[in-house]
């Protein structure tokens, strides 16, 4: 019961509450059975293959699960670390609040390494996008399972302009632009359109939609 305790305790204490089972500690001869159990009590959630969380605050796995967004991120964090793992995209517009629907697809910046799209156990689907953080405007913002980067408004402005939207999505996409042309301020998006090598006729012309709302 003791190194029950300890493992459920040393996942919670991991970043985003979330650890792959090949990274614990050896607390136990056999952690896998020992995670399974946990599992099965509703202590820990198993987000994909080898990766479990710990519930907050006292929640039953057995019927909780975090978000999307949270888990595509906290699975991140867990593979290449808490400043190497940034929500971008139509998740950082998920975070934000102005693309209403959920898509079933999660999309995650990270800084190193190449990264499969991974399936979740309970649905959805997982993007690893290679970026370069130094030229992306980043905020650390809480989710449901603990605090961790996200693209500034300003940044998913950039980024959902930049990217072709995925099938059957353009609506809300343009949807989300609008919400966000609507809250960005024009100094922090030419802050973003100027790190970027070459911005495309799209988000350029943000630029000017933005400052149209002073004049």
């Amino acid at each position: 019961m003791g190194a029950d305790v300890d493992i459920a305790r040393s996942i919670a204490a991991s970043p985003l509450r979330t650890v792959r089972l090949k990274d614990l500690p050896p607390l136990v001869r056999n952690t896998w059975r020992t995670v399974e159990r946990l599992t099965d009590r509703g202590a820990l959630v198993r987000l994909s293959h080898g990766v479990y969380t710990a519930p907050p605050d006292g929640e039953d796995g057995r019927s909780w699960r975090p978000s999307l967004e949270s888990t595509a991120l906290a699975i991140a964090v867990a593979r290449v670390g808490g400043r190497s793992a940034a929500l971008m995209g139509t998740s950082a517009a998920r975070y934000w609040g102005v693309l209403p629907r959920a898509i079933g697809v999660a999309t995650v910046a990270v800084d190193r390494g190449k990264h499969s799209a991974l399936e979740l156990d309970h649905g959805g689907t997982v993007l690893f996008v290679p970026r370069r953080f130094d030229l992306l405007d980043l905020v650390l913002e809480r989710t449901s399972l603990g605090r961790g980067l996200v693209t500034t408004p300003a940044q998913t402005l950039f980024d959902l302009l930049s990217r072709r939207p995925a099938d059957g999505l353009e609506k809300e996409i343009d949807g989300a632009v609008d919400n966000l042309i609507a809250r960005v301020e024009v100094p922090d998006y030419a802050d973003v359109l100027a790190r970027s090598a070459r911005p495309g006729i799209a988000a350029r012309a943000a630029l000017e939609r933005l400052r149209e709302k002073y004049e």
